[in-house]
């Protein structure tokens, strides 16, 4: 049975990045975000974000959903997952993912050190990895990736950004506290490629 790396860590950390240069299974977790419009998604209460979705609130989020997926692909090599648009919000279709032959799958996003607990219950995990930088360069990466993807309004992703650069170390210690290792990319990826190695 397959196991599951989770990289967990502050958005644009270098998560999707490092998921890409390992070259395992990917499932992102970030296709599991509720749809705009579902009433259980969480509105930020004050500042001056007050009114707009609480895209960094778990509620926004389907956790169970996600955990499930994780647990039928390694269990029986293929499931089928959401295609998520971070720019409309929303649903816009779905895809199997499946394992073909590798020996572990990537869970990343910016919730997954909330897998980790679930994944550990259902035999299923492998290494939980909490990858972090200098939040000057978390903020930066982050911020061009968001542009270039139109996830967001401008003014939108330039607040945000600064809101997750002043939260970043409360993030970085929440993945701790839930099991997660820090380290930054390069150095995920040495000690993952290391197992990889031994397996093989």
């Amino acid at each position: 049975m397959a196991r599951v790396v989770v990289l967990a860590g502050p958005s644009g950390a270098g998560k999707s990045r490092l998921a890409e240069r390992l070259g395992l299974p990917v499932l992102r977790l970030d296709d599991f975000y509720r749809s705009a419009g579902d009433p259980a998604l969480p509105l930020i209460s004050s500042g001056p974000n007050a009114g707009l979705v609480d895209w960094d609130d778990p509620g926004s989020w389907l956790h169970d959903e996600a955990v499930d997926a994780l647990e039928r692909l390694c269990r029986s090599g293929a499931v089928e997952v959401p295609t998520y648009d971070i720019g409309l919000s929303d649903r816009v279709g779905s895809r199997e993912l499946r394992l073909d032959g590798a020996a572990s799958v990537v869970a990343e996003g910016i919730f997954a050190h909330l897998v980790v607990a679930g994944c550990r219950e259902r035999g299923i995990l492998g290494d939980a990895i909490c990858v972090t930088q200098a939040p000057v360069v978390t903020f930066a990466r982050r911020l061009v990736r968001d542009l270039r993807e139109h996830r967001k309004p401008p003014l939108v992703l330039v607040r945000r950004g600064l809101a997750l650069a002043r939260a970043q170390r409360a993030i970085v210690d929440r993945a701790v506290a839930a099991g997660c290792t820090p380290m930054t990319g390069d150095q995920a990826y040495e000690l993952l490629r290391a197992g990889q190695n031994s397996v093989s």
